[in-house]
C-alpha cells in the first residue's frame, strides 16, 4: 500500500513538473499577436468565428470547410476563444498552450501506466514538451488544429489502456468518443488505431488484437472520405507535382525529419517544394530509411514500435496525395516524433540517465529562441526567407507587410523576388497589381491584374479589380 502511493506521489509530481517545464518554455507565446498566414481564414478575418458560439454557428462549424478542411471542433474551439477573448490573441495563445500543457501530462500518465516506468515516461513527454519543431504547432493560432486533436489523441491513449486493463463496454466507449473527437479535429488522426496495434506489441506485450479495433478503423476510413472531399480542391491544384516528384519528396521529408529531430535547425514556416531532386539524393534516402527499419527490427520491440510509430503516423501527410505547394511542415512532426522520443527514451542506459536534464534544457532554450522568430508576421516571415531558398510564400508576405507600410522599396524588392520564383503565382500578381493601384499606378497595375485574370480566368473580384484598374487608367473601352 505503501509502495503504491509512493508511486502515485512520484507520478504527480514528475507530471506537475511536466505542466511546469511546459508553461515556462512557451510563456512568452502569450504576448505574441496573430499572424497574417492563415490566421485570418480561421481567426482574424472570418466572422463566423468572430460572432462566437450560437446554435447557427455550431451548425455552420459542421458544415464549413475552411482551408481545404473539415474540422468542426476545430472551428468551435477558435468560436469559444472568440466568445471568451474577444480578438484579444492573449486568450487564445492560453488555449494553445493549455492545451499542449495537458497532452504533455496525458501523454506521460498513458505512458507510466502502459509501461509502469515513471521516469522513462517523463523524459519521453519532456522531449515532446520542449522540442523546437512543435513550436509551429503551439505559437500558431491557426495551428489550434494540432494542440487540439493532439490533446484527444493523448486522452484516447489513456482511455485505450483503461479499457485494456479492465475491458468494458463503458471503458470502450470512451475510447470511441476520444478518437472521434480527435478526427473532427484533425483528420491526420486516422493514424490512431494503427498505433493500438503497435502498442499491442509493445509496451502492452498482448496479441495483436485487429478485430476489437474494427470499430476504430471504421472511424478513421469514415474521416478519410470526408478528408478527400473537403480537400479535392486543394488536391487538384497540387496535381502540377508527379507522382515521381511527390515519392521523391516524401523519401527525403522522412530523412529531414529525422534530422530536424535530432538537430533541431533552419526551421521554418513554410518549406517549399523543390522542382526536382538529384537521383543520388533520392537513393541514399531510400538506403538510409531501408537500413534504419531493419536495425529497428532487430533491436527489439520498443525500437520497432517507436520506429514505425514516426514512419506510420506521416503518411497522411508525407506529401504522396499532396495537398498544397510545401514541400514538409514543422507541424506534421507534432505526433510522429513521440515515436523516436519513446527510441531514446527506452534505448538510454540508465548510467547515462545524467545527461536527460541538459539535453531538454538544450531543447527548451532553442525553443525560447524559436518562439522569437513567431512575435509578428515580419519576423516570422524574414526568417523563413532566410533559412530556406526560393520561398515565394516568405518573399510573397514581405512585400506586403511592407506595401501596406508604405514602404514602397522593399515592397517591390520582395514582390519582384515572388515573381522571380513564381510568375505563374496569381495571389502575387493580384497583390502586386492592386498594391500598384492603391500607389495611384493603374498604369504599372494593368499587366499585373490581366496576368491574375489569365491563370484565373473565373475569379469575379479579379475581373473587377482589372475592370476598375482599367477605368482608373482611363481605358473605358477595354
Amino acid at each position: 500500500m505503501a509502495s503504491g502511493t509512493d508511486q502515485r506521489r512520484v507520478a504527480a509530481g514528475l507530471g506537475l513538473s511536466l505542466a511546469l517545464l511546459t508553461l515556462a518554455t512557451y510563456l512568452p507565446v502569450l504576448a505574441h499577436g496573430f499572424i497574417r498566414f492563415d490566421d485570418p481564414l480561421y481567426v482574424t478575418r472570418n466572422p463566423h468565428v468572430q460572432a462566437g458560439l450560437s446554435w447557427e454557428g455550431i451548425a455552420w462549424a459542421f458544415s464549413a470547410n475552411v482551408a481545404s478542411n473539415w474540422h468542426p471542433l476545430t472551428l468551435l474551439s477558435h468560436m469559444l476563444d472568440c466568445e471568451l477573448f474577444g480578438m484579444d490573441p492573449l486568450g487564445h495563445h492560453l488555449t494553445s498552450l493549455l492545451l499542449h500543457t495537458a497532452s504533455v501530462v496525458l501523454l506521460f500518465e498513458a505512458l507510466r501506466r502502459m509501461t509502469g516506468c515513471a521516469w522513462r515516461s517523463a523524459v519521453v513527454a519532456a522531449l515532446f514538451a520542449v522540442h523546437p519543431t512543435h513550436v509551429e504547432s503551439v505559437a500558431w493560432i491557426a495551428e489550434r488544429k494540432d494542440v487540439l486533436s493532439g490533446f484527444f489523441w493523448m486522452l484516447t491513449l489513456l482511455a485505450w489502456v483503461c479499457y485494456v486493463r479492465q475491458p468494458s463496454p463503458k471503458r470502450y466507449a470512451a475510447v470511441v468518443l476520444a478518437l472521434a473527437a480527435g478526427l473532427l479535429s484533425k483528420p491526420m488522426v486516422v493514424t490512431l488505431p494503427f498505433v493500438l496495434l503497435l502498442l499491442d506489441v509493445w509496451p502492452l506485450r498482448r496479441k495483436i488484437r485487429v478485430k476489437e479495433k474494427l470499430p476504430l478503423f471504421a472511424l478513421a476510413a469514415a474521416s478519410c472520405v470526408a478528408t478527400v472531399i473537403a480537400q479535392s480542391g486543394a488536391i487538384g491544384l497540387a496535381s502540377r507535382f508527379p507522382l515521381r516528384l511527390r515519392l521523391a519528396n516524401a523519401v527525403l521529408s522522412y530523412v529531414s525529419y529525422l534530422g530536424k529531430t535530432v538537430l533541431p535547425t533552419r526551421l521554418a514556416v513554410f518549406y517549399p517544394m523543390p522542382g526536382e531532386f538529384p537521383d543520388w539524393k533520392v537513393a541514399g534516402a531510400v538506403l538510409l530509411l531501408a537500413v534504419l527499419t531493419v536495425l529497428a527490427w532487430k533491436a527489439g520491440r520498443y525500437f520497432t514500435v517507436g520506429w514505425l510509430w514516426f514512419l506510420g503516423t506521416l503518411v497522411p501527410v508525407i506529401g504522396i496525395v499532396q495537398v498544397g505547394g510545401q514541400g514538409m511542415a514543422d507541424r506534421y512532426t507534432y505526433l510522429p516524433t513521440i515515436g523516436l522520443f519513446l527510441i531514446a527514451a527506452w534505448g538510454l542506459p540508465r548510467r547515462a540517465r545524467w545527461i536527460v536534464p541538459g539535453v531538454v534544457l538544450a531543447l527548451a532554450i532553442d525553443t525560447r529562441l524559436q518562439l522569437r522568430h513567431w512575435e509578428d508576421s515580419e519576423s516570422l516571415f524574414q526568417h523563413a526567407a532566410a533559412v530556406t531558398e526560393r520561398n515565394f510564400i516568405a518573399h510573397l508576405n514581405l512585400a506586403q507587410i511592407y506595401a501596406e507600410r508604405g514602404e514602397r522599396g522593399p515592397a517591390l524588392e520582395h514582390f519582384r523576388t515572388t515573381l522571380e520564383i513564381r510568375p505563374g503565382m496569381w495571389q502575387a500578381q493580384a497583390s502586386l497589381g492592386n498594391t500598384l493601384r492603391r500607389w495611384g499606378r493603374p498604369d504599372k497595375a494593368l499587366p499585373h491584374l490581366r496576368n491574375a485574370v489569365r491563370l484565373r480566368p473565373h475569379d469575379p473580384r479579379l475581373r473587377r479589380a482589372l475592370a476598375e484598374a482599367q477605368a482608373e487608367a482611363r481605358r473605358m473601352s477595354e
